[in-house]
C-alpha cells in the first residue's frame, strides 16, 4: 500500500510530521527544496517512511521496526552531534511556551532540564547505556550507576520563549571516587555565552545503595571520550562553583513544610529526579525577593536519596554576609530588598523528628531590570 502527499510548505510537514522534536534550521541556512513525502508499508510491523524531493532524489530513508532502528530515527531529528574531535558534545534546544515562567523567560528548571538532556544524549552518543544512568559495560555488569554529589548553575541571561540555545557539554575524571559534567550554553543567534554549569558525580551501587570507588576498566571505558587536558566551564580561581556552603541553622527565616513528590518528580530510578530537588528549595523563597529579584546562581550539594513515599520541609534563610570585603554589606541575616544582589542558604531535610538533610543549597539573586 502506498499514501503519497503532495509537495507543500516545508515549515507546514515539518510541524505535522515532527511535532514532538525540537526542530529548528540554523538562522543562516534557508529551508531545503520541497520535498514530496511517501509512505509505504508491506505489513502492519513495518513502516518505511521515504523522504523525496521534487525530481524523484532519495533524500533519506528512515526504516522503523526495532530498537536500533528508532534509535537512529532519534538521532536524525536531534540536532546534536559530538564535535570534531569526538571528546564534547553540542545540540540546540528551542525553548517552549510550558518551559517559560512568570518572568517570561525560561525558568531554571527548565535549563536544568536541559542540561540534564543533553549529557544524556551524550552519553548515548558514544555508546553508552541508553537507560538513562549513561553507564558503562563494566558498571551494567556490576550493577553500578552514577549518582549526582554537586550541581552548580550560573545563568548570566534567561532565553526567552522561541530563543534558541546551543549547549556543550563534555565529562572527565574527578579524582578517584568520581567524574565531572561541564556545560557551557550560549544563545544561538549571537554565539552570546548566557550560562555555564559544572556537576560532580560519584559512583553507587543500585543494589546496596553504597558508593564505590571508580575502578580502572570503568576509568578507561569513559576516558576515552574526555578531554586529554582538563577543560574546566568555570576556569576562574576561587570561582563560586567551589564555594563551601554552610548548614542552615534553625530555626529558619522561611520555610514550606510537608511537599512530598508527585508520580511525575520520579526518574527512570524510581528517585525523586534531581531537578526536583531545586523546585523544592525555591518553594520557601519569601515571594517579595521572588518579585523583585531574578535566580542567577544556584549550587546543590545532594547527600541523601529522596524517595516517593517521603515528606519533605523546605527552608530558607539569607545568607550571614561576614567577609569584610564584601562592599556595601554588614554582618547579619536581615532581608533588604535594596540590595542588588541577595544570597540565602537552603536546606531540605525529611519532616520528622530526626529532619535528616537532604540537600544543602545556596543560591544568589540579582535585581531584575526595570526595578
Amino acid at each position: 500500500m502506498s499514501m503519497e502527499l503532495s509537495a507543500c510548505n516545508v515549515t507546514d510537514r515539518i510541524h505535522a510530521l515532527l511535532p514532538q522534536c525540537r526542530f529548528l534550521a540554523p538562522y543562516s541556512r534557508p529551508f531545503p527544496p520541497r520535498r514530496t513525502l511517501v509512505f509505504s508499508s508491506s505489513s502492519a510491523a513495518v513502516c518505511k517512511a521515504s523522504v523525496q524531493s521534487v525530481d524523484g532524489g532519495v533524500v533519506s530513508a528512515i526504516e522503523s521496526g526495532s530498537a536500533t532502528a528508532r534509535g537512529s530515527f532519534a538521532d536524525t531529528l536531534r540536532l546534536g552531534s559530538l564535535t570534531e574531535d569526538g571528546l564534547s558534545y553540542k545540540e540546540k534546544f528551542i525553548v517552549r511556551c510550558y518551559e517559560v515562567g512568570i518572568n517570561k523567560t525560561a525558568t531554571v528548571e527548565t535549563i536544568a532540564n536541559l542540561l540534564q538532556e543533553v549529557g544524556c544524549n551524550h552519553a548515548q552518543g558514544v555508546g553508552f547505556s541508553t537507560d538513562g544512568f549513561a553507564t558503562t559495560p563494566t558498571m551494567r555488569k556490576l550493577h553500578l550507576i552514577w549518582v549526582t554529589a554537586r550541581m552548580h548553575i550560573e545563568i548570566y541571561r534567561y532565553p526567552a520563549w522561541s530563543d534558541v540555545v546551543e549547549i556543550e557539554t563534555w565529562c572527565q575524571s574527578e579524582g578517584r571516587i568520581g567524574t565531572r559534567r561541564d556545560w557551557i550554553m550560549k544563545d544561538y543567534a549571537t554565539g552570546e555565552v548566557i550560562g555555564r554549569a559544572t556537576s560532580k558525580w560519584v559512583m553507587m551501587n543500585q543494589d546496596t545503595r553504597r558508593l564505590q570507588k571508580v575502578n580502572d576498566e570503568v576509568r578507561e571505558e569513559y576516558l576515552v571520550f574526555c578531554p586529554r587536558e582538563p577543560r574546566l566551564s568555570f576556569p576562574e580561581a576561587n570561582n563560586r562553583s567551589l564555594k563551601k556552603i554552610l548548614k542552615l541553622e534553625d530555626p529558619a527565616q522561611h520555610s514550606r513544610l510537608g511537599l512530598t513528590p508527585r508520580r511525575a518528580d520520579l526518574d527512570m530510578n524510581q528517585h525523586v529526579n534531581n531537578v526536583a530537588y531545586i523546585g523544592w528549595v525555591l518553594e520557601s523563597m519569601p515571594q517579595e525577593v521572588i518579585d523583585t529579584h531574578e535566580l542567577q546562581t544556584i549550587t546543590l550539594d545532594y547527600r541523601r536519596e529522596c524517595q516517593q513515599d517521603d515528606v519533605v520541609d523546605s527552608l530558607t534563610s539569607v545568607e550571614p554576609v561576614d567577609e569584610p570585603e564584601v562592599h556595601g554589606k554588614t554582618n547579619g541575616s536581615a532581608l533588604s530588598l535594596a540590595e542588588e544582589s541577595l544570597n540565602f542558604l537552603h536546606m531540605l531535610r525529611l519532616a520528622g523528628e530526626q529532619g535528616l538533610e537532604i540537600n544543602r543549597g545556596r543560591t544568589e539573586w540579582r535585581k531584575k531590570l526595570g526595578r
